[in-house]
């Protein structure tokens, strides 16, 4: 299995990239800010599933195909900013009625499902991640070991710990802070439509940005 300061030396990369705002941390903290904290939680779940089932597919071998395929990781890039730049253009389209759904629940059963699955898309579909799980992630694997597939899993578990607390972090303080707007149903709506223009300018970042080999 991994040595201990293999693995910790993979730890501390893995904090290095996750504190720099990526497209994960930038769509938490806009839908803590369009649906409050709860919402953001639930996000960071789904967001930190969809990023393991990236570390499945490379320790299957699957990375090597996105890594190496232009064509492959182009689609996966942008469909993933295609999904940002709707759920960015639906928050900014119902931040209007972001008070009666501040007042009747942050989250319903349906609601959380729905926060869920969107962020595992994102999660599943975020370029930064994909880059680090397919072309990082096997440096850190000793082959001499054996067992390398139950070694990527084992560090990519390490990485989605951190990631978990990390994002977590991320959306409770911006959570907090759509607290103070939500005292005001006009500043509500303007941090309702903060947050969808945030994931519509994320989508067209991550549309824009990335390999160009």
């Amino acid at each position: 299995m991994v040595s201990p300061d293999r693995l910790a030396l993979f730890a501390a990369a893995s904090f290095l990239l996750i504190i720099v705002p990526g497209p994960s941390v930038l769509f938490v903290i806009g839908r803590a800010l369009a649906q409050g904290r709860r919402a953001a939680l639930t996000t960071v779940a789904g967001n930190t599933v969809g990023a393991y089932v990236l570390v499945i597919a490379v320790a299957l071998g699957v990375g090597t195909i996105v890594e190496q395929s232009v064509l492959v990781f182009t689609t996966l890039k942008l469909v993933g900013a295609a999904y940002l730049i709707y759920l960015g253009v639906k928050a900014v389209r119902r931040r209007k009625s972001m008070l009666t759904a501040f007042q009747s629940s942050e989250g319903d059963q349906q609601g959380a499902r729905r926060a869920f699955w969107e962020g595992f898309a994102v999660g599943v579909t975020n370029p930064k991640t994909i880059v680090f799980f397919a072309a990082v992630l096997p440096q850190f694997v000793e082959r001499d070991e054996g067992n390398v597939a139950a070694q990527m899993l084992l560090l990519g578990l390490v990485f989605n710990l951190i990631a978990l607390i990390c994002d977590s972090v991320w959306g409770l303080v911006a959570g907090t802070t759509r607290d103070w707007f939500a005292r005001s149903p006009r500043r509500l709506s303007m941090v309702g439509g903060a947050g969808g223009l945030s994931m519509i300018g994320l989508g067209l970042g991550v549309a824009v940005t990335g390999r160009k080999d």
